[in-house]
């Protein structure tokens, strides 16, 4: 019989809102906890309609932390359909945008969102676990993160006119070349950019070699692990083939794009507007894996660029070559996907085709379906829109990162929570470790909400004490 019931809402420093819901046994123990959405967005449905063109500059504004992500997802989605692959040096200027994407996005999550705990204490008073607390405590490490976020927004910026929401891709391309001087600005912010994140990685493996106790016991699980790689099964963030690897390492899949559904569902639960996707063939739960940083780098065998692969070569070696299956593990693989996309950027702006002016394709050969795959920071993002033959889409289908990474951090939630809450005294810092089990996803909840059927809605009555009187439920 559960004895109580602990709510923790909002959950903090993540993008987007969700609740945890941990039902307790008489002995102080827990029966079972519960990540919960509460909401809903419906970008899929009120897409309908629009044109395909639209879509770039329509589906970023889902969320603000994400916005690059959709944009050139959405753009590829508009290649494929318009049947209008980009020439070379646009493809090249999307990548870099990405690149930029990933270094603010990563850089941010680590220090300001997951750093207070890490460096300030899961236990810390709240009032100061946060930014402004790591200012105080490090006002020169802080900066220093600041800048590294920065130099990522500004290649954003010079490229797309602003750091949020970008118009810069297009179906067939990009609407801007790139010049001499804005390559060098780039350029001049790259070796401080690099030094920060070994600073990062640094702070971060010396947290692990004296944390391995809490690394170990803090939401380890298998899963399947699933991401985008090139040839030779080298780590992507941009374009490739989906890889699928089992717990033990095992390649399970490798697959086009645009054969994703094809090995892809969606599992329903009434306590979550989140779907939970799985992989066909094991069904659901069994065929259950993780995405974003940790599943990429799983699912991959080397780093494109040197001193990332020399990083992915410790991080290989944490669990003799098998996949790293601890959810803290989130973090040193993210730190690996920085400092890879800080060096990308140099490789791009070093390529001879970066400062062309042969940026987009006019010709059409339109197509009833198009699909765009990227990997967003959180993970594999996917849209896939069906088209009229005068360009209107008739139908949207986004899976989205933390979408395939929902069953992870409901597992993750479940397991930390019995792991530290064990007995009657439940205090702050016990509670913060359960948020901390979902802040390692770095979730972005805005961009993956969906819901089928009618929105439940669920009123309740409670009287001057607190006491509920009465609930009245729709949906």
């Amino acid at each position: 019989m559960v004895a109580q019931k602990i709510t923790i809402e909002p959950v903090t420093r993540i993008e987007g809102h969700a609740k945890v819901t941990i039902r307790m046994k008489e002995d102080g123990t827990v029966d079972h906890a519960y990540m919960h959405v509460n909401e809903f967005r419906g970008f899929e449905k009120f897409c309908e309609g629009r044109m395909v063109f639209e879509m770039p500059l329509i589906t970023p504004r889902i969320c603000g932390i994400c916005p690059v992500s959709h944009h050139l997802a959405s753009a590829k989605a508009g290649d494929d359909a318009f049947g209008a692959p980009p020439p070379r040096p646009a493809s090249l200027l999307r990548e870099l945008m990405h690149m930029g994407q990933v270094v603010q996005s990563h850089g941010m999550h680590f220090f300001e969102l997951a750093g207070p705990d890490l460096i300030l204490g899961f236990d810390a008073d709240p009032a100061v676990r946060n930014a402004i607390g790591l200012l105080q405590a490090n006002p020169e490490l802080t900066v220093r993160a600041v800048n590294l976020r920065k130099w990522g927004q500004e290649i954003i910026a010079i490229l797309g006119g602003r750091r949020i929401h970008p118009s810069f891709a297009l179906p067939g391309g990009v609407n801007k070349a790139l010049s001499k001087e804005d390559r060098e600005k780039i350029l001049s912010g790259y070796d401080e950019a690099i030094k920060t994140i070994q600073t990062g990685i640094a702070i971060y493996t010396d947290w692990v070699e004296k944390n391995l106790e809490v690394i170990n016991n803090f939401g380890v699980f298998k899963t399947g692990y699933f991401g985008l790689v090139k040839p030779g099964n080298t780590h992507e963030l941009y374009d490739g083939e989906i890889r699928l690897v089992s717990s033990d390492g095992k390649e399970l899949e490798k697959f086009d794009p645009h054969h994703y559904l094809d090995y892809i569902a969606e599992h329903v639960e009434n306590w979550s507007y989140l779907k939970f996707p799985y992989y066909k063939k094991l069904g659901y739960p069994d065929g259950v894996y993780r995405v974003g940083p940790l599943g990429r780098c799983n699912a991959s065998e080397r780093m494109a660029t040197p001193l990332a692969d020399a990083e992915l070569k410790k991080f290989k070696a944490l669990n003799d070559g098998k996949p790293v299956e601890n959810t803290l593990h989130y973090h040193t693989a993210r730190l690996i996907e920085t400092l890879y996309a800080a060096e990308n950027v140099k490789v791009l702006l070093d390529d001879p085709d970066i400062l062309s002016k042969q940026i987009l394709n006019t010709c059409r050969d339109p197509k009833p379906q198009g699909i765009g795959v990227i990997e967003a920071p959180r993970g594999t993002l996917i849209h896939h829109y069906w088209v009229k033959e005068a360009g209107q889409i008739e139908k949207v289908n986004l899976i989205v990162s933390t979408g395939h990474n929902n069953w992870s951090m409901c597992k993750a939630v479940d397991s930390v929570a019995k792991t530290y809450i064990t007995g009657p005294e439940i205090h702050e810092g016990l509670l913060n470790r359960v948020e901390a089990a979902i802040r390692a996803h770095d979730p972005c909840l805005s961009c993956s909400t969906h819901a089928i059927g009618q929105m439940p809605m669920v009123v309740e009555m409670i009287d001057p004490s607190g006491n509920l009187i009465q609930t009245v439920t729709r949906g």
